[in-house]
């Protein structure tokens, strides 16, 4: 659908929720909270979600339970999501493993993509023993190579954040949604 000013509007049914999708240390949660705080929009992170209703840290719950402990609660979490409206919802990076996630979210709302590059990622992420899928630089590059198509596939929109201040994602992001309506 196209609005007045031209600009494409995406229709969904159901909630109005955007999800910020992308590899670990991306900047989603940042993003979303700062979105949120600029657009008065509710903020929340899937993994601190999970973590709550599990009752304790997600490395416990990777260690405990395995990843598709962690998947199934993940899933839980996101359906949950359905009785609210106008979330901005940072996304634990692996939300794309599981197929019924991103039918969740296309039927909640609209998925944005951080798209970024490993070496990036790495720099931002402050300490590797918080995240239970990266077991060596090596694994986490295999795991980065599996999701990129995933992401790229599940998105609504796909924004650049490659040689970006976080100022500049920021701004790039609302323009793009501001466009299309959503925000």
């Amino acid at each position: 659908m196209t609005g007045a000013d031209g600009a494409v509007r995406v229709d969904k049914r159901g909630c109005d929720h955007i999800f910020f999708i992308g590899f670990l240390g991306a900047g989603k949660s940042t993003l979303a909270r700062n979105l949120g705080g600029l657009f008065h929009r509710r903020f929340v992170d899937t993994d601190r979600l999970v973590e709550r209703r599990a009752g304790k840290s997600i490395s416990r719950l990777f260690a405990e339970e395995g990843e598709a402990g962690f998947r199934a609660l993940e899933t839980e979490v996101l359906r949950s999501l359905e009785s609210q409206r106008s979330l901005l919802v940072s996304c634990g990076g692996g939300v794309v493993e599981t197929p019924e996630n991103i039918e969740l979210m296309h039927e909640m709302g609209y998925c944005v993509y951080l798209d970024g590059d490993l070496d990036d990622s790495l720099r931002q992420i402050r300490s590797l023993k918080n995240r239970p899928d990266f077991r060596s630089p090596e694994h986490a590059e295999r795991l980065f190579r599996h999701r990129v198509p995933l992401y790229r596939q599940a998105a609504d929109l796909t924004v650049d954040i490659r040689g970006r201040t976080f100022e500049e994602v920021s701004y790039r992001c609302a323009g793009l949604l501001l466009e299309r309506g959503l925000l």
